[in-house]
């Protein structure tokens, strides 16, 4: 990567946590998408509620790793408020580190884990998933949901995932993408809300970690998830636009509305990509 491209993928994070940070987001995001679990749901309808679709994905991509003890060490990616975290802790008794930029999310995620009476199984860790704070070998499982779309530097990601695995370590993770046959210039209005010139694709995820030293497990096509979450996220917004202009301002509802239908319509034209992927480190 060249000097200028790790200047890029800097000011990408520093917007990406000023935006997750700001009053009007976190309102939104607590509100709308799910509470505990702010990433794509797997959904039974149309009408079914966003928190029950987004907990089920949490469910099926537990449902793909190994058995896990109470000594296995996971890592969430971009936990949000980490209701991942929390599941997966209470479901397998292991050890969960939430890592994620925003604070003011690790601060919710916090305030949750407490309630659940969680804090000896869950950490929560302010950090960057482009510079993993700890050594190597340390994680058992990597877990992401939905995040890696807001990092500059993905290759980065990838790689640090391979440093903190241990061998023969899982990898499972979803990520909103493009499709390997996407046309250029097709998603800007989709690109322009995340402040990137591009998404990741399948086969970026299967080339990059094939170099590191990854096996492919298995990858779940979901993408038509992708198009019913944003739909049904939209739908919630319009459903409770006064309420949710009076927490977040006029503009920025304009703005989330305008932004979850360039998804609806990008999936629409057959450009994007979902699902869950399964991987594992050569030992």
């Amino acid at each position: 990567m060249t000097t200028d491209a790790c200047v890029d993928a800097v000011g990408v994070a520093e917007t990406t946590e000023a935006y997750y940070d700001s009053t009007e987001a976190d309102s939104f995001y607590a509100a709308i998408w799910g509470g505990e679990d702010i990433h794509i749901g797997i959904y039974e309808s149309p009408d079914e509620a966003v928190a029950t679709a987004s907990a089920r994905t949490v469910e099926r991509m537990a449902d793909a790793l190994p058995a896990l003890g109470a000594d296995a060490r996971v890592l969430d990616l971009g936990a949000g408020y980490g209701g991942a975290g929390r599941a997966l802790a209470s479901r397998f008794g292991c050890r969960v580190d939430c890592l994620n930029l925003s604070e003011v999310q690790n601060e919710r995620n916090r305030v949750l884990t407490r309630a659940a009476g969680l804090e000896d199984r869950v950490r929560v860790v302010h950090a960057s998933f482009e510079s993993i704070p700890g050594p190597e070998h340390a994680y058992d499982v990597v877990w992401s949901q939905d995040a890696m779309l807001h990092s500059g530097a993905r290759a980065r990601v990838l790689s640090e995932v391979a440093r903190v695995l241990v061998p023969g370590g899982h990898f499972v993770f979803t990520d909103p993408m493009q499709t390997d046959d996407c046309p250029a210039d097709v998603l800007q209005p989709v690109l322009d809300r995340i402040h990137l010139d591009s998404l990741a694709s399948p086969g970026f995820y299967r080339k990059h970690l094939d170099a590191l030293g990854f096996s492919e497990l298995g990858y779940e096509d979901l993408t038509r998830h992708l198009r019913e979450h944003y739909a049904s996220v939209g739908r919630q917004l319009a459903s409770r636009r006064d309420e949710m202009v009076r927490r977040c301002g006029p503009d920025y509802v304009t703005r989330m509305l305008e932004g979850l239908q360039h998804w609806v319509d990008a999936a629409d034209r057959g450009h994007l990509s979902w699902g869950i992927f399964r991987f594992r480190k050569h030992g």
